[in-house]
């Protein structure tokens, strides 16, 4: 076992049982604090201060350290400096704040410079996102969605089962959690019109989706095999693909999304790496017919990590609608990876790839409005009376993430989305 997924050590910092920032997990973010911005990892309630850490001489002993690493306003450059460094840079932070060592620990004048409290800082978007791409790879939300739109029968469409099908998406209007989201405008048709109508969005939905972002670029004309497309990945987060359901069936035939998906999307603000979820590997759906060796994986790609979704009115209480989990994904990370890059598509650090809508088999893990209300037919009723199809306005969108195994548990914390009305 990996020292750093050991769940029988802990820190010296005051860190609670559920707490989804364990010694174990040590995500990286971007806080801004009252000296500026810079690189951070989180520890229970605490952010990390990075720069100073690598001010006061701990990070030393790490080749390839610098300044610009830290004090800087996106990971894009940490993230580049490759696997073998996020492997030696992790262990590091992981010695640092272990409960035995005393190096930091007992040089309390240094804590009140580096050790912030959550309330005193700012969480900022911790990565500058070049590229942006949507994959559709939950084959229960592609069928309960081709079963409302087409044929039930021939839910997914001929291609479904052979590739990660996907579009290139708005990298500009990805923002942290915590943004506000104006309600969108755009070209509405329904069945009953005859002409379509200028309107803000009627039917505006979430997603409940999770990204992951890249750390290693590959040269033009070049594919990744799939069998080293783990040394590209650098970390998760959740992830809100809003969706204006309305604009999006008048618009979608036949390019796919447009002004639909680009009016924004959320995401979490601390990225979970890879190597603190390599513990909830798991095996994925079977896949059938057998994909093309390109595509082909061996051993446990998916990973186990258990999602919810609130929705909050506002003034009123969050309401649990949607349990779901990672695992049920059809296509992996992986996959989906080497599919975007086998026609010589050149990746670049901090670029995002979605997962798409994550459901599961159950009508209470479908991650969307659109199929928890089954297209708006099934009104969903919250303890108070509170009825929802769509988000209306002043609703607050809540995703919670977290992987729990053994006595660890690695989470995400909390993806927020405020819808406000249009401008």
């Amino acid at each position: 076992m990996n020292k750093t997924n050991d769940s029988s050590y802990s820190s010296w910092l005051t860190v609670s049982s559920d707490s989804d920032f364990p010694l174990q997990n040590l995500p990286y973010g971007i806080i801004k604090t009252n000296k500026g911005i810079r690189v951070a990892t989180r520890i229970g309630d605490f952010a990390i201060d990075l720069l100073e850490l690598y001010e006061n001489g701990y990070f030393s002993t790490i080749e390839g350290v610098s300044k610009e690493l830290f004090a800087s306003h996106y990971l894009n450059n940490f993230i580049a400096k490759g696997k073998q460094f996020w492997s030696t840079f992790r262990l590091r932070l992981f010695e640092l704040f272990e409960q035995s060592n005393p190096e930091l620990r007992d040089s309390k004048d240094y804590h009140q410079h580096i050790i912030i409290p959550l309330q005193n800082l700012m969480v900022l978007m911790p990565v500058q996102v070049g590229d942006y791409t949507d994959f559709y790879s939950s084959i229960e939300h592609a069928t309960n969605v081709g079963t409302m739109f087409r044929d039930p029968d021939n839910a997914l469409l001929p291609n479904w089962r052979h590739l990660p099908v996907g579009y290139h998406g708005r990298s500009s209007s990805i923002m942290v959690s915590g943004t506000e989201i104006p309600r969108p405008k755009g070209q509405i048709k329904n069945d009953a019109m005859d002409h379509p109508i200028f309107s803000e969005s009627r039917l505006l939905d979430f997603e409940l989706e999770i990204a992951f972002i890249t750390g290693k670029e590959n040269e033009f004309g070049h594919a990744v095999p799939i069998e080293e497309t783990d040394d590209y990945i650098f970390g998760l987060v959740l992830f809100n693909d809003l969706s204006a359901r309305d604009i999006q069936k008048w618009e979608y035939v036949p390019l796919g999304p447009f002004l639909s998906k680009s009016f924004g999307s959320v995401i979490s603000p601390w990225i979970i790496t890879i190597e603190a979820l390599e513990p909830f590997k798991t095996k994925g759906p079977k896949q059938e017919p057998e994909v093309l060796p390109y595509l082909q994986t061996s051993g446990e790609r998916n990973y186990d990590i258990h999602l919810e979704v609130y929705i909050q009115p506002e003034q009123k209480e969050a309401h649990k609608i949607c349990t779901s989990n990672y695992k049920y994904m059809y296509w992996n990370m992986n996959q989906q990876l080497a599919h975007q890059t086998i026609n010589g598509c050149n990746i670049r650090v901090g670029d995002m790839y979605g997962s798409g809508t994550i459901s599961g088999p159950t009508p209470d893990s479908y991650g969307s409005l659109l199929e928890l209300s089954w297209k708006g037919t099934k009104p969903i009723v919250f303890k108070d009376g509170i009825t929802r199809r769509f988000l209306e306005d002043n609703d607050t969108v809540i995703f919670k993430g977290y992987a729990q195994k053994n006595g660890l548990r690695i989470g995400f914390g909390e993806c927020l989305t405020k819808i406000v009305p249009a401008k």
